[in-house]
C-alpha cells in the first residue's frame, strides 16, 4: 500500500490558491496570483528537486491543476531540468468527472467518486502518491482521511483571500514534525506524518465546591 503526501505552497494565512502566476486560478476574483514567484530562490530550487527526485513516485492532480501542468511541463525538455524529466516520465493519475482522455505522457484518469477512486489506488500502487496543486481534490481527501504526511512550503506572505489548505470538514487528526528547514529568503519548510486522532487535555482549575 502507497503512501500519500500533500505538497503544498501557502502563504502564512493557509492559502493555496495560485502561486503560480495571475491567471493561475482566478476563482472568487483572486487577485493575488503568482505571490509564490518572489520567494523562489537557489534554496527553494533545491528543496523541490530532491522532494521530487527522493520523494515522489507517482502524480497525483485534479482537473484544473492537471490542465494547467499538461500545457507547461511538456514544453520544458531541458535534460538537465530534473524536476520537468521527473513529471514528464512518471506515472500521473488526475480525479476528474468531466475529462475523457488525457494527452500528457503516462498519465491515467481517475472516473467516478474522487476519494474512492484514491483509496483504491492507494492500494493498487507502491510507494509515494504526491499531489501539487488540487486544493478542490485536497479537501475531499482530508475529509476522508486520506492524507498520510504533507510537506507545506509557508511563504512569509499574508493575502487575506483565497482558497485554503484546510477548509471545514477536513478529518480531525494529529501529526508530527518530521523536518524543517528554512530557504534563505524565509520560506518554511515543514513535514508532517499522520500519528492519528487528536488527543485532548485542559488548562482550567477545578470548580471549587
Amino acid at each position: 500500500m502507497s503512501k500519500l503526501i500533500v505538497t503544498a505552497f501557502i502563504t502564512m494565512d493557509g492559502v493555496m490558491q495560485a502561486p503560480g502566476g495571475p491567471n493561475e486560478d482566478v476563482d472568487a476574483g483572486f487577485a493575488h496570483g503568482g505571490w509564490q514567484v518572489p520567494y523562489v530562490d537557489d534554496d527553494f530550487m533545491d528543496l523541490m528537486t530532491r522532494v521530487f527526485e527522493q520523494s515522489a513516485d507517482h502524480l497525483l492532480l485534479g482537473r484544473k491543476t492537471y490542465d494547467i501542468f499538461a500545457a507547461h511541463w511538456p514544453r520544458v525538455t531541458n535534460e538537465d531540468d530534473s524536476i520537468a524529466v521527473k513529471l514528464n516520465s512518471m506515472p500521473k493519475y488526475v480525479a476528474s468527472r468531466t475529462l475523457d482522455s488525457l494527452e500528457w505522457n503516462n498519465s491515467h484518469l481517475l472516473k467516478g467518486d474522487a476519494a474512492d477512486s484514491v483509496a483504491q489506488l492507494k492500494k493498487q500502487v507502491d510507494g509515494v502518491i504526491m499531489t501539487q496543486g488540487s486544493s478542490d481534490l485536497i479537501a475531499t481527501l482530508q475529509q476522508h482521511d486520506l492524507v498520510d504526511e504533507y510537506r507545506l512550503l509557508v511563504n512569509p506572505v499574508v493575502l487575506g483571500t483565497g482558497k485554503p489548505l484546510f477548509s471545514q470538514g477536513a478529518a480531525a487528526t494529529a501529526w508530527r514534525l518530521t523536518e524543517s528547514r528554512a530557504t534563505s529568503v524565509g520560506v518554511q519548510y515543514c513535514a508532517y506524518e499522520r500519528v492519528g486522532k487528536p488527543e485532548y487535555g485542559t488548562f482550567m482549575l477545578d470548580e471549587e465546591g
